[in-house]
């Protein structure tokens, strides 16, 4: 029998893969080990982590990080029905550099008709939209102001005119008065200087005294004198009359000029039409006050015709005379040039003037819309796409791009360029053959990514 303290069970170490170095627990034969021995535990050395594992723990870290910013919670993707979207395909073609303008109708030559003279409207001869002939009446007015101030002007002249005939006729009796005087002298000389021959021998004989001689000689010189004072006097009078003559033919004929125009203002009181054509917007009634320079209306050339067109300013700097457009009235295209360049801007647009320069439609009205293209450059070869309502979305700095599968859409920058209505440019980010979302991006501005389910609407 055993004793109590060998019933302990034996432990046996298997030393086999501790190595040369391990020793066996003493005691005990057959690999035992001996009871009052301690056991030592071998711990396995961990196994270093290596570049290869590092590697692969990024590579998983990135698409971690791409899984979150692609599938995460925050909204970036979009699901949505492929049949709800516009799909067009990115191409190589011809690109007409023009934009759609709506042009109105408008005579080619207008004459405005405006009261030069205010006054009451006392007559109207013709009716708004007649066709008139040059100087037929239209309208008369009256102008109690204006009658008064006519005559009072004919008064002036009048006046002005007698005061000339009485200047004329005094003139005429001081010059009279001066030859008159003229005789006079000279009759007195020749009595005087024969007197004067007869007394000389008398005053030799002493039959006259000497007195009666030099007072006969004395008399003689002061006619002499006289006589040259006479001239004098009637020279300078002559001239001073001569030069007031002159100043108050002048001032008649300027009165008379006066009077002819306040005439003339009178005659314009009876409005006419200063050249043929349609009578239009007649703005007159019997008893209405028409103010001087007010309008009454116009006369429009009925057979030629031009259009007036608003254009945003965004094109001013890109528009000029001589450019070309067309209009399309009744299946057939008119070709049409800018005439004229309004620069005002006014609420956001200017204005221009196109003439026909060609044949021009026939049945085309005053006031007419019709819808324009105006050209503002040739048309080139260029990657286009289709004009969608995207780009009011995105203002052209993005779309959205479809995968070859067609089910998924991506987001990517673009540069686009020139527009019309019906294609834009394609500047740079797309490539022909690529197909885009054309449609509205409202529901999901703010993406990233669209999963299309179904098939999309080409």
């Amino acid at each position: 029998m055993e004793q109590p303290d060998q019933k302990k069970t034996q432990k046996v170490v298997d030393l086999s893969d501790a190595g040369p170095s391990a020793t066996r627990t003493k005691g005990g034969t057959g690999g035992q080990k001996s009871g009052s021995g301690m056991d030592r535990r071998i711990e396995r050395k961990k196994t270093p982590f290596t570049r290869r594992n590092l590697s692969i723990a990024a590579f998983v870290l990135l698409c971690a990080l791409a899984f979150y910013f692609l599938y995460s919670s925050s909204g970036r993707s979009y699901r949505i029905d492929g049949s709800r979207v516009a799909v067009a395909e990115v191409v190589r073609g011809n690109f007409e550099d023009f934009i759609p303008v709506r042009s109105r109708v408008i005579p080619a030559r207008t004459v405005f008709l405006d009261s030069i003279e205010g006054g009451r409207v006392e007559k109207i001869f013709v009716e708004d939209g007649a066709r008139v002939e040059q100087e037929q009446p239209l309208v008369e007015l009256s102008n109690t102001a204006l009658q008064l101030d006519v005559i009072s002007r004919e008064a002036e002249v009048t006046e002005q005119l007698n005061n000339l005939r009485t200047i004329e006729l005094s003139l005429e009796q001081n010059r009279l008065e001066h030859k008159r005087n003229l005789v006079e002298i000279d009759y007195q000389i020749t009595r005087l200087t024969r007197q004067l021959d007869r007394r000389q021998e008398l005053v030799k004989k002493g039959n006259v005294s000497q007195a009666e001689y030099e007072n006969t000689q004395d008399e003689l010189e002061y006619y002499q004198k006289r006589r040259q004072v006479t001239l004098e006097s009637q020279a300078s009078d002559e001239r001073l009359q001569k030069q007031q003559m002159k100043q108050l033919t002048a001032s008649t004929e300027q009165l008379e000029k006066n009077l002819v125009i306040a005439r003339k203002n009178l005659e314009n009181l009876l409005v006419r039409a200063p050249v043929a054509g349609k009578l239009t917007a007649l703005n007159a009634e019997i008893g209405q006050s028409v103010a001087r320079g007010e309008r009454l209306g116009q006369i429009d050339d009925p057979e030629h015709f031009k259009l007036n067109t608003q254009i945003d300013e965004f094109y001013l700097g890109r528009v000029d005379i001589g450019q070309r457009a067309l209009i399309e009235v009744g299946g057939r295209e008119y070709s049409l040039t800018i005439q004229k360049v309004y620069p005002r801007v006014r609420n956001g647009q200017f204005e221009v003037d196109m003439i026909f320069a060609g044949d021009r439609p026939q049945n085309i009205r005053r006031g007419q819309t019709i819808q324009t293209k105006l050209y503002l450059g040739d048309t080139d070869k260029a990657v286009v796409i289709p004009n969608g309502s995207f780009y009011s979305d995105t203002g052209g700095a993005w779309i959205f791009v479809v995968n070859p599968a067609g089910d998924v859409a991506v987001r990517r920058d673009v540069r686009l360029g020139r527009r019309n209505t019906r294609v834009i440019e394609v500047l740079d980010g797309l490539e022909p053959g690529e197909k885009v979302i054309t449609s509205p991006y409202t529901n999901f501005l703010e993406m990233d990514r669209l999963d299309l389910d179904g098939s999309t609407e080409n």
